[in-house]
This record gives C-alpha cells, sequence and structure tokens, in this order.
C-alpha cells in the first residue's frame, strides 16, 4: 500500500518529472500488461508513444480518397530537416497538446511547452512554403487538460488570462491564441477541431477538411473562388 500511495503521489506531480501523460494509464493496467497471454489492446497503442525522427511517410485509403501522410519530428533538433520538403502539399495537420501548458520543454527547462507549440506554429502557418496551405490544427489531449485545469491555472501560461479555469473558457481562450497569429486569413483557412489521442474519429474529421481545400483550390483554379 506504502509503494501505491507513494506511486499516486508522484503521479500527482507529474509536471515535475516529464512523465509521460499516458503514465497513469499503464500503471493502472499493470497487472494487465504483465500477464504472460497479454495482447495490446487499441487503447494500449494509441496511448503508446514513439519518438518521430526524420520523415515517416504513411499511405492510406480512407472513402475511396488515397491519402499520403508524413509525419514529422516536432523536436527543435528535427524541423531544419523537413520545414521546406512540403511546397504544395494539400494540408498541415498541427498537434497541440492542451494538457502541456504548464510543463517546459525537455530539452529546455526555461522554455514553456505552449509558447514553443505556438511559437512553432507561427513559423509554419506565416512561412513562405505555405502560403495559401491550410491548417488542421488538433488541439489534443482534452480529456487531460479538462482534469488539469480546475488544479492548475491557465495563468502559469497566459499570464494575461482572466477568464475562469474551466475547460469550456480556457480551451477557447487556447484555441484563439493559436488561430490570431494567422497573418493571412483572407487566403489560410484554419480547420481547428478539439480531440484526444484515442479518438478513432479524427480521420473523419481529416476527411472533411482535406475534401473541403480540394474543392476550395478547384474553385480558385477555375476563378469561380
Amino acid at each position: 500500500m506504502t509503494e501505491r500511495n507513494e506511486a499516486k503521489t508522484r503521479l500527482s506531480r507529474s509536471r515535475e518529472y516529464q512523465l509521460n501523460d499516458s503514465a497513469q494509464y499503464y500503471l493502472d493496467s499493470i497487472q494487465r500488461l504483465c500477464a504472460p497471454d497479454y495482447i495490446p489492446s487499441e487503447q494500449d497503442v494509441l496511448r503508446s508513444r514513439v519518438k518521430t525522427t526524420g520523415i515517416v511517410e504513411t499511405h492510406f485509403e480512407f472513402k475511396d480518397l488515397h491519402f499520403k501522410m508524413f509525419d514529422v519530428g516536432g523536436q527543435r533538433s528535427e524541423r531544419k530537416k523537413w520545414i521546406h520538403c512540403f511546397e504544395g502539399v494539400t494540408a498541415i495537420i498541427f498537434c497541440v497538446a492542451l494538457s502541456a501548458y504548464d510543463l517546459v520543454l525537455a530539452e529546455d527547462e526555461e522554455m514553456n511547452r505552449m509558447h514553443e507549440s505556438m511559437k512553432l506554429f507561427d513559423s509554419i502557418c506565416n512561412n513562405k512554403w505555405f502560403t495559401d496551405t491550410s491548417i488542421i490544427l488538433f488541439l489534443n489531449k482534452k480529456d487531460l487538460f479538462e482534469k488539469k485545469i480546475s488544479k492548475s491555472p491557465l495563468t502559469i501560461c497566459f499570464p494575461d488570462y482572466t477568464g475562469q479555469d474551466t475547460y469550456e473558457q480556457a480551451a477557447a481562450y487556447i484555441q484563439m491564441q493559436f488561430e490570431d497569429l494567422n497573418k493571412r486569413k483572407e487566403s489560410k483557412e484554419i480547420y481547428t477541431h478539439f480531440t484526444c489521442a484515442t479518438d478513432t474519429n479524427n480521420i473523419q474529421f481529416v476527411f472533411d477538411a482535406v475534401t473541403d481545400v480540394i474543392i476550395k483550390n478547384n474553385l480558385k483554379d477555375c476563378g469561380l473562388f
């Protein structure tokens, strides 16, 4: 019991230890995971994390549409490898961890993770390579954010925030901070979606957004948009 209480205490202070967000899930499932006949469930796989290095290309079909997706590393050391490679892509999927608003980078403990995400989003959204490229903005880990926001105020990340520390108000404020970074609102669309990593319906949102982008691009080519 003492060891279990110690583990719970450390989990409650996870922001101090750079613990993975899925630590609680895996610790709660430890007996199942250690069983001799253990087979990973869909949730086990979705909650796992492997650091992306370089560029990973994936092809898949969804509703008769062929998708070619490139997963790139978000760490500082990885960005210079890919930023110039994707001129002409249909859309960019940008993922932000809502729950990271009170965390710092593993590689720079002076930099807030949300601030770093905003800095990267700004550099991509307004980059010369992506002048007219629409962005699908996934504000991810909404479930963890909803649990955390009542205990850890948003002013840790945004000192000027004057709203209540509720999921609805805080999430809307973060969404506005990112969308306001777009300097080309007249030509660049941002499709924002609140989600969690285990939401298997995300692909439907991507499909709808990409379809909308393709239709608008075709209308532009015809001079009708």
